[in-house]
């Protein structure tokens, strides 16, 4: 059974921030989530699918920019969304060898929803983030296929399911079960009031060196589970609805990485870990005609209250994806067991 408490319900408050009202990714307009999982013996995999916007993305764009923490990692769409700082379509997570799959599926759905693409018009970016579940899941029977893309973007919605779903079924993180998790929170700037939300797919970290708000737990569960290098990975993926230039997004994006290594991560070698930011603030139009286009741009000068959220919303996402998910054994008998089991060791009476 899912553990259904969320590490704010174990009395853990992560930062100082006000949160949104589902304290997840979803609380920014028009930012949905759905999952498709594959749990079937060794086959312990799936995907997740984060719409950005309503819509049809293609031709009305979300400004967005990537940072590679550390690069051990075969994403799709980051070179493009680095150049042109937008992105056109979902972004769907799965596992490394997915990658091809899901890509594919998603450019079929794109096509099928905008039939100039590759005719009168270009061609279109597929944004597809993965980490390596290979220790639960059977990675090389590839059970990844369009259907279970479709399936993960036609569930989406604005109130989903997180730890050991969609494409975090898999996922390890400090040698517990991994997965998705979610958080957000309010900035608040003079009269206005934005929203950052991240979304994580967990998939990393040293049992030894989990911190749960600033709580060094992993020494003391330490042994449950044969010591393991650092060869994980996590997607951290912030959205918001501030008007942001793709060039500050990317200072956003920078951020995730502190609430990561908050949670204790040194960020190994053979760790991919990727953070993508995008905003619901500024479209850019496909069939622009207009020369010149005016877009919001935040004040820098107060950008450290998003920089705070960033961080504040990535590390409790983490920790989310790991309090959410299920014990779940998979391939060869490989179990990860959920942080859940260990509250007693960071929960507050």
């Amino acid at each position: 059974m899912r553990p259904s408490r969320r590490i704010e319900e174990y009395g853990i408050r992560i930062g100082r921030m006000p949160k949104g009202p589902r304290n997840t990714i979803a609380d920014v307009p028009g930012v949905s989530v759905g999952h498709c999982t594959l749990a079937d013996g060794p086959v312990q995999t799936g995907v997740t699918a984060v719409i950005p916007a309503p819509g049809n993305l293609f031709r009305e764009k979300v400004m967005a920019a990537c940072h590679v923490i550390n690069g051990f990692g075969k994403s799709c769409g980051i070179v493009q969304i680095e150049e042109m700082g937008t992105l056109e379509t979902p972004i769907l997570l799965t596992n490394t060898f997915g990658v091809g799959a899901t890509s594919e599926a998603l450019v079929r759905s794109m096509l099928a929803a905008n039939p100039d693409i590759g005719r009168e018009t270009g061609t279109v970016n597929p944004a597809v983030f993965e980490c390596n579940d290979g220790f639960l899941n059977d990675i090389r029977a590839l059970p990844v296929r369009e259907e279970h893309v479709l399936k993960a973007i036609a569930s989406a919605g604005s109130d989903f399911e997180e730890g050991a779903v969609g494409a975090g079924r898999g996922m390890s993180c400090y040698q517990l079960k991994g997965g998705i998790g979610s958080a957000s929170r309010i900035v608040e700037y003079g009269d206005s009031s934005f929203t950052l939300g991240a979304l994580v797919l967990s998939n990393f970290g040293q049992m030894e060196d989990l911190t749960v708000d600033g709580r060094k737990i992993g020494a003391t569960i330490f042994g449950i589970a044969p010591p393991e290098d650092e060869q994980g990975s996590i997607i951290a993926l912030l959205a918001t609805d501030a008007p942001l230039t793709e060039r500050q997004l990317k200072r956003v994006a920078r951020r995730a990485s502190v609430g990561i290594t908050r949670t204790g991560a040194f960020i190994g070698n053979g760790s991919g870990e990727i953070a993508l930011a995008f905003t619901t603030a500024n479209r850019v139009f496909h069939d622009e005609t207009s020369p010149v286009r005016q877009i919001g741009m935040f004040n820098e000068n107060e950008i450290n209250l998003l920089f705070r959220a960033a961080v504040e919303a990535t590390e409790e996402a983490v920790l989310n994806s790991m309090v959410r998910a299920e014990a779940v054994t998979g391939r060869d008998g490989h179990t990860r067991r959920s942080l859940a089991e260990f509250a007693e060791l960071f929960a507050f009476k």
